[in-house]
């Protein structure tokens, strides 16, 4: 058994493993990204709770609400103790053709949140995160939503996902001016090959006490060991069906990431993908590592995960193979801060 260690889970009490099992993978109907059956659901829940997972995470829009409910069913066919599990789910995307089916507003909010608990087969929500910027939806009126959520018990917390650190910051100015709940998490894509989220995004986490939670930390898989220099994506692979394109991936710096991570993998003995995953345990902020699988192998590869310590040097080796280039004004910042510097 892993000895799986515990975060905070942003500005909480609550404390969620290091690593989250992500649930897009569930059901069917998501292109070829949800492929796993209920029985196989079952097992892969069942073994993630015995290596001291808490915390799964879902949306509505994964399989278009089969992921939820595949996850519901899966709690309740391993007995998972409520009070033991740590469950987030999102809002925003088009659930069906309804012309109000979609979006923050308070009709979809309040709407797709009941939809949601029964497909989970839940009395609330731990966290719920709204899952991209709505243009459309005045957002007073989705943080007045979302605290009504809490304060009536549907809810406990609320989180925020693919924003950008100036809408984050609004909201939670409009939430503060009310005195109503505040977003406590950020998930965002994180990576070795994908660390943007460094500019803005993890500054304002810090400061403000968010946790982040790091979605596709394998770069939908290139990180995985599978993909190699010279040679085409391997068929049959999230990033060959559907993913490539979606994220982008510099190949030259990938490959030199990848030299780095086989070092590190051969000395720890552990699959490549666990070296990737251990960096952002390392990384400030982040509360957790969502980690998805198709199958148990999977599972048990990204789980080592959760063990592997790595040392100062070779964090900082990672770092460096994977810096990015700064934009203004951040290299700005970083210029005139070294007088500052202890």
């Amino acid at each position: 058994m892993v000895a799986m260690k515990y975060n905070f889970l942003g500005n909480s009490g609550v404390k969620v493993s290091q690593l989250c099992l992500g649930t897009m993978t569930f059901g069917s109907g998501f292109g070829r990204v949800g492929s796993v059956s209920q029985d196989d659901a079952n097992e892969l829940v069942k073994y993630a709770i015995a290596q001291g997972i808490n915390f799964f995470d879902t949306a509505d829009i994964y399989s278009v609400g089969d992921s939820e409910k595949t996850l519901g069913n899966a709690l309740r066919a391993v007995g998972a103790k409520r009070d033991s599990v740590i469950i987030a789910t999102k809002v925003r995307r088009q659930m069906s053709n309804d012309v109000n089916d979609l979006g923050l507003s308070r009709h979809h909010i309040l709407n797709a949140v009941e939809n949601s608990l029964k497909r989970l087969q839940l009395d609330y929500i731990d966290l719920y995160q709204v899952h991209s910027w709505d243009p459309a939806a005045p957002l007073e009126e989705t943080m007045q939503a979302l605290n009504d959520l809490v304060r009536w018990g549907k809810v406990r917390h609320i989180g925020v996902s693919n924003f950008a650190a100036w809408q984050v910051a609004k909201a939670s100015n409009i939430a503060e001016k009310h005195g109503w709940a505040k977003f406590i998490t950020f998930q965002g894509y994180y990576s070795l090959v994908g660390r943007g989220i460094e500019n803005e995004i993890v500054p304002f986490c810090l400061d403000q006490n968010m946790g982040i939670l790091a979605w596709s930390p394998l770069a939908g898989g290139v990180l995985s060991g599978k993909y190699r220099k010279g040679k085409p994506f391997p068929k049959g692979t999230r990033v060959e069906e559907r993913l490539k394109g979606f994220i982008p991936v510099n190949e030259d710096k990938l490959y030199a990431i990848l030299d780095v991570i086989d070092t590190i993998s051969q000395l720890h003995n552990v699959p490549v993908a666990a070296v990737a995953l251990a960096w952002l345990r390392y990384q400030k902020a982040v509360s957790s590592v969502i980690i998805g699988a198709r199958n148990m192998a999977q599972l048990e590869e990204d789980i080592k995960a959760g063990e592997l310590e790595l040392d100062p040097e070779e964090i900082e080796n990672l770092n460096q193979v994977s810096r990015p280039e700064l934009p203004y004004p951040q290299w700005m910042f970083e210029w005139n801060t070294r007088d500052r510097q202890t």
